[in-house]
């Protein structure tokens, strides 16, 4: 049995694969997207309960390895699954897609750390930014942005009141485009702001920005370490395309039993 922690179109296909090779697997998403997109095959939504609760449901499942394919950014179930699996002596791989920092034109964008970094910094760069950062950190910015007509694009209504300055676009990529051209011109956006999600579904308001001579501000992913974080044991090991996750399985799983299969 084999547990994909998903919400990823990577998670997706890595799911139609097992599934086509007759692997038995679970899909798991957290729950925060109210019509998610759902992979083939048995699929549960909703926490576990934290490390513990992760731990006791691998065990009850008698899951042999878990492959976490959720969004670069989802650093809380990243981090469950690195501590309930190292207890529970479970295989963990991190399939994640690769970064935008070694884009065309990333040189040229406004690297931070945090989301308290890019609001402060988007203040300074523009007047009329975009923000394009999930709903889940826009609080990081009502203060520093209060004032600002800011465009907010997120695919689910966000738990907090926004400022009345504020216009609100619910959607979902991927986007052409021609679309976020004639979208950041309408709204006359001066400085766009998002993370370093990766992927092709949203790359094409980068592309729009750097045509439209508009600065962009870009939180970065942080590096997932192991509970312990000791030097020989550093970051999760990691792969970029689903393919690689199944030949990781291939190699991660245990042998028959002597004499199992005749």
């Amino acid at each position: 049995m084999i547990l994909v922690l998903g919400g990823t179109s990577e998670a997706r296909e890595l799911a139609a694969l097992l599934v086509a090779r007759g692997i038995p697997v679970v899909s798991s998403l957290a729950g925060r997207v109210a019509e998610p997109r759902l992979p083939v095959g048995e699929v549960r939504i909703g926490g576990f309960g934290g490390v513990d609760g992760l731990r006791a449901w691998l065990q009850d499942r008698e899951v042999t390895a878990v492959i976490d394919a959720t969004h670069p950014f989802a650093e809380g179930i990243t981090a469950n699954s690195v501590a309930a699996c190292e207890a529970q002596g479970v295989p963990l791989l991190r399939l994640e897609r690769p970064g935008w920092g070694e884009a065309p034109g990333a040189e040229t964008w406004h690297w931070v750390d945090t989301h308290d970094e890019a609001a402060t910094l988007a203040a300074v760069l523009g007047t009329r930014p975009f923000l394009t950062i999930g709903r889940q950190s826009l609080d990081r910015f009502v203060e520093p942005l209060r004032q600002a007509p800011a465009l907010v694009r997120v695919v689910d209504a966000p738990e907090i009141e926004l400022p009345a300055a504020w216009t609100l676009i619910r959607s979902r990529g991927p986007y052409p485009l021609d679309d976020e051209l004639a979208l950041m011109r309408s709204h006359g956006v001066d400085v766009l702001v998002t993370k370093d999600s990766g992927g092709s579904y949203t790359w094409q308001k980068m592309v729009a920005a750097r045509q439209l001579g508009v600065p962009v501000v870009v939180v970065r992913r942080r590096p997932t370490q192991r509970p312990s974080q000791r030097p020989t044991q550093g970051t999760i090991q990691t792969v970029t395309l689903p393919a690689a996750a199944v030949d990781w399985l291939a190699s991660n799983q245990p042998a028959p039993a002597p004499g199992a299969g005749g």
